[in-house]
């Protein structure tokens, strides 16, 4: 199986799984408890299309006060992804707003880092929230197996691309597709609030 971040011209969005997305039972594609309707993402860091796309669903998740549930899928062909997922999960550790934050700033630098930069970009990002970056950010190898655990996910769910959408709630599974755009999203969330 191929695993590669969409070009460009495929827009920023795939239905991939339609075995899992119809599945309202699959626990990983409903909504977290107290919470009617939810955005699913399954994204990499170093993938323009997840850049381009983050931006997106924060906004309407921020709108339609819904959660925004991020998984990480770092793709192999991508050289610097996985140590940006492992660093992320160390922000996460101090606080989600603060994980959150160093998502956005990677998208934000992602055509200037490289494999090589990635470390100075993070304590860069380190040091303007006041706190300091470890030489070593995950001894234990604990925010690795974080990772590990979402990237598995993806496999199991038959995951081919980045980002990977989905809008849910408790019944119903939406996959965004080829050119949804901000205006179709907020309709799809809207319709399954009112289920």
């Amino acid at each position: 199986m191929k695993i590669r971040c969409l070009p460009p011209a495929c827009a920023v969005f795939l239905m991939v799984s339609a075995a899992f997305a119809q599945d309202p039972v699959n626990p990983i594609l409903r909504p977290p408890a107290g919470a009617q309707v939810a955005i699913v993402i399954f994204e990499d860091l170093e993938c323009p299309d997840c850049r381009r796309a983050a931006p997106v669903l924060e906004e309407a998740a921020r709108t339609h006060k819904i959660p925004l549930i991020v998984h990480d899928f770092p793709l192999p062909s991508h050289a610097w992804s996985l140590a940006a997922a492992v660093i992320a999960r160390y922000f996460d550790s101090h606080s989600k707003a603060l994980g959150d934050a160093y998502r956005d700033y990677i998208f934000e630098h992602q055509s200037d880092i490289t494999i090589h930069t990635l470390r100075a970009f993070s304590e860069r990002f380190a040091s303007e929230h006041k706190i300091s970056l470890p030489k070593v950010v995950d001894p234990q190898g604990k925010f690795a197996q974080q990772v590990a655990a979402d990237r598995d996910l993806a496999y199991d769910m038959r995951l081919r691309g980045t980002p990977t959408i989905y809008v849910v709630s408790k019944t119903q599974v939406k996959s965004l597709v080829e050119d949804v755009d901000r205006g179709e999203l907020d309709l799809l969330i809207e319709a399954m609030k009112s289920e």
